[in-house]
């Protein structure tokens, strides 16, 4: 009797080890080359679990084992950890690397780029033109709320989420512009601040002059001076939309529209606007808050018409830089050039 104990003992032994090195070995081939001949796109939905996604992996030729994917989920224990999204799969991939990608949520990043500048209505319809982005849009965000940059996304992701995100990195950009302002700006609140960066942003698209244009408008609002700006006129008229002639085409502001009464004309009102006319970027906020400190009162285009401006003390140097920038209209190539 003895000696049936010691050879079922010996044989449990046998069979424990040979699991083990069973074991070994799968993990092993976990690791092995898989059936991908050309790197693919693989989709996993919200909600999709383990073994839906097994299948639709081994219908997509990803894996050539689904039990085998199964099992190497569950030894490494991320059998619930799948995270939806689009995954670029490489050719040859492994169990292994197909398990990594999905469970640690390494998908695949698109951009969704908001210039400086736009309305809010312009990037509400960059977002909603989103492929990859799903759902609608609950409302177009107060002017001037969104933070303008270069957004990653995945497949899937909201819209409202898109919009939601750049709500809060614009609150978090003017609240931390605002509390290093410099002192005694002629401004009380860092919505004031803000309107006043729209204006910025859309009078130069030249980063290094922007403190001297906001040290300008600063100038004569200390002054009681009207801000002058002709974006402000647009904004009036078109909601920030190019001004077309009755063809369609671009046109420029006509002289009628320079006394045209609107709350945003600062030709006409004294002051600020009442809200923004655009959605300026972190440079513009911050010019704002610590704007140059200059004697200018006055800028126009220079004749490089690379979007710089030449700035004046006083009206009569002012009139003679309109002149200049006048004849270099004039004798400026139809082309452009």
């Amino acid at each position: 009797m003895r000696g049936f104990w010691s050879n079922l003992f010996t044989v449990a032994i046998v069979l424990v080890i040979a699991g083990v090195i069973g074991l070994k070995s799968l993990d092993s081939t976990f690791g092995n080359p898989g059936p991908l001949a050309e790197d693919t796109t693989f989709v996993v939905p919200s909600g999709a679990g383990l073994g839906r996604i097994t299948d639709a992996l081994l219908e997509e030729g990803v894996i050539d084992s689904g039990w085998m994917f199964t099992l190497a989920a569950r030894r490494a224990g991320v059998a619930q950890s799948m995270k939806a999204g689009e995954y670029l799969i490489p050719a040859g991939a492994s169990i292994e690397d197909v398990m990594a990608l999905i469970s640690e949520g390494r998908a695949v990043q698109h951009r969704v780029t908001v210039a400086e500048g736009l309305t809010s209505r312009q990037v509400v319809e960059i977002v909603r033109a989103s492929e990859v982005l799903t759902g609608e849009i609950a409302n177009v965000p107060p002017e001037g709320a969104l933070a303008p940059d270069t957004y990653f996304v995945q497949r899937g992701e909201t819209r409202q989420a898109v919009i939601d995100r750049m709500l809060v990195s614009q609150e978090r950009i003017l609240a931390e512009a605002w509390a290093a302002r410099a002192p005694d700006l002629p401004y009380d609140t860092p919505v004031e601040a803000l309107i006043l960066a729209s204006i910025v942003e859309k009078e130069t698209g030249v980063g290094g002059e922007r403190p001297e244009v906001a040290g300008v408008f600063v100038n004569r609002l200390r002054r009681g001076m009207r801000l002058q700006s002709d974006p402000t006129i647009i904004y009036g008229i078109s909601g920030g939309e190019p001004l077309v002639d009755g063809e369609g085409n671009r046109r420029g502001i006509r002289r009628s529209e320079i006394r045209k009464e609107t709350p945003y004309n600062t030709y006409t009102i004294d002051g600020l606007p009442p809200t923004p006319i655009a959605n300026p970027g972190v440079s513009a906020i911050e010019a704002v808050m610590n704007p140059a400190a200059t004697e200018y009162l006055f800028f126009v285009a220079s004749c490089d018409f690379d979007g710089s401006h030449g700035f004046s003390k006083t009206l009569r140097e002012h009139e003679a830089k309109v002149r200049e920038w006048r004849r270099c209209e004039n004798q400026r190539p139809a082309d452009g050039g």
